[in-house]
């Protein structure tokens, strides 16, 4: 057994002199799928493992799911809104386990798009089992059938991430949810408490108090959505007490406890110890790499100060042929920089001994499905701040927005971030109605190094929400008038009338 100090090579194992594969991909999640999708299509022999679920915690308890509910919980949020539309009164009736029907519904009918007999039909072989990597080249699988060891060139790691479970005394003596579990309610509860007022535990917060559950969000920190700007948070946390939601801020869980069959969460604000009563508690405060039970510490692989896989620009590892990408990786948790990762990680396993490609983390974008959604790429302030980059803000208020207020849906800006008197966009920030769609056009541009004076240039469809994206550049546009040549313009006009 080797000892587990930093290994950089491959040393104490013995290379194979045949293998039964190109590539060896754990975990058929986002970044799974697409790295064996992108070995298949070059032709490259690739062997998918994946113990669980096909499609991952995107497919089965993340993305799908909970945008299947917030679909459903944002048209009862309309319907009791009819009044601003000109309509009286509409009534929805609605049953609790109806929509959370439909929710598995919708998984059900995305799950063919990840399924072992499409990527079966794509060229992957689709192991159901347990992967072990027992040396740089061999993985051994476990599954119903028995133990087999499968020798590969490469080895690509994208075992996902699971929700993080705090220590707080008395947890382990309560049914907690969290987005793993939480799509196997089936009975409302009355009162449930969500901690954690990040993407997640907003998005489902939000959900859940549409259906008429009384939400108590405790959050440690000053304000929701601590990664936005403070502008952005107000946005929400405005929109969560009109609907409400009890947004308790700077509120510490403490220890859970149950009095005469009352579950309590204890909780400390401003010194002081509150109690919370409740039914149910969802934990929602973060989400933890999966890095262990299948053999990194046991060869050695290197994780990272936040417990991820510590990979290079390259998405390698400390071995130079096992790679990782995704949750499992870091440094984002998100579906799409997962499959971005994942080109960069199969194409360096497979074709690194020619050319290696860096990973290109230059224009990520990323999407809170509140309402309003919050849509983001690149820097906001408070980052550029903690950076110390010089620059300038152009600000657009969606209430001036001729769609959004055909639509009822006045709230929001539009934020973009330009370097000092120039046009080049440093980053966005839009909140308000579909925020993550309006983003696109803005991480198009950032990619492709288009400028605010190109967007203004374009022609946008009107009436539509992403005349915003233009109005926007043209805020740039007026607060960098060229003042002297105005003048000059001005005393021409004035000339020519005599």
């Amino acid at each position: 057994m080797p000892n587990k100090t930093k290994t950089t090579g491959h040393h104490p194992w013995t290379k194979p002199k045949k293998f039964d594969t190109n590539l060896v991909v754990i975990g058929a999640g986002s970044g799974g799928l697409v790295a064996s999708y992108i070995a298949a299509a070059v032709k490259a022999k690739v062997t998918l493992i994946e113990q669980h679920k096909m499609g991952g915690d995107c497919l089965n308890t993340g993305c799908v799911p909970s945008k299947a509910l917030i679909r459903s919980t944002r048209l009862l949020a309309q319907l009791s809104r009819s009044a601003e539309f000109g309509i009286k009164n509409i009534k929805a009736e609605f049953n609790f386990v109806d929509i959370m029907e439909r929710v598995q519904r919708i998984v059900n009918t995305v799950a063919p798009h990840d399924s072992i007999e499409r990527y079966n039909q794509l060229g992957v072989d689709i192991l159901i089992g347990k992967a072990r990597i027992i040396s740089p080249w061999e993985v051994e699988v476990t599954s119903f059938t028995g133990t087999r060891k499968i020798t590969t060139l490469a080895i690509i790691i994208a075992a996902g991430a699971r929700p993080f479970v705090p220590p707080i005394p008395g947890l382990e003596n309560i049914d907690y949810l969290t987005s793993d579990n939480i799509w196997n309610l089936r009975q409302q509860p009355k009162r449930m408490v969500v901690l954690g007022g990040g993407p997640i535990g907003c998005e489902l917060a939000q959900c859940f108090a549409r259906l008429g559950v009384q939400i108590i969000l405790v959050e440690m920190a000053a304000r929701l959505l601590i990664r936005e700007d403070s502008e952005v948070s107000d946005c929400v946390t405005a929109r969560f007490r009109k609907e409400g939601i009890d947004v308790r801020l700077e509120y510490t869980a403490k220890r859970f406890i149950i009095e005469n069959g009352e579950k309590i969460l204890i909780a400390e604000h401003l010194g002081k110890e509150v109690p919370i009563t409740f039914d149910e508690v969802l934990v929602a405060i973060g989400r933890v790499a999966n890095t262990q039970g299948y053999g990194l510490e046991e060869i050695g692989v290197e994780l990272s100060p936040r417990k991820t896989v510590q990979v290079d620009a390259f998405q390698a590892t400390n071995y130079p042929n096992i790679f990782a990408c995704g949750d499992v990786a870091g440094p984002y948790q998100f579906t799409h920089t997962a499959a971005h990762q994942a080109w960069y990680a199969s194409v360096n396993a497979l074709f690194g001994i020619f050319k290696r490609f860096r990973t290109d983390y230059s224009v990520i974008p990323w999407a809170t499905f509140t309402d309003p959604e919050v849509a983001r790429v690149g820097l906001n302030e408070q980052e550029a701040k903690t950076l110390g980059l010089a620059y300038e803000v152009s600000h657009y208020d969606l209430a001036d927005l001729d769609r959004a207020i055909a639509d009822s849906e006045a709230h929001g800006f539009v934020k973009v971030l330009t370097v000092p008197g120039k046009d080049k966009i440093l980053g966005v920030t839009i909140v308000g109605e579909h925020a993550g769609d309006l983003i696109a056009e803005y991480v198009l541009a950032m990619k492709y190094k288009i400028g605010l004076n190109k967007v203004l240039g374009t022609i946008h469809i009107y009436p539509t929400l992403a005349e915003a994206n233009k109005y926007v550049a043209g805020v740039w546009k007026r607060n960098h008038q060229p003042e002297l040549l105005l003048r000059w313009i001005a005393r021409f006009h004035s000339w020519r009338r005599g």
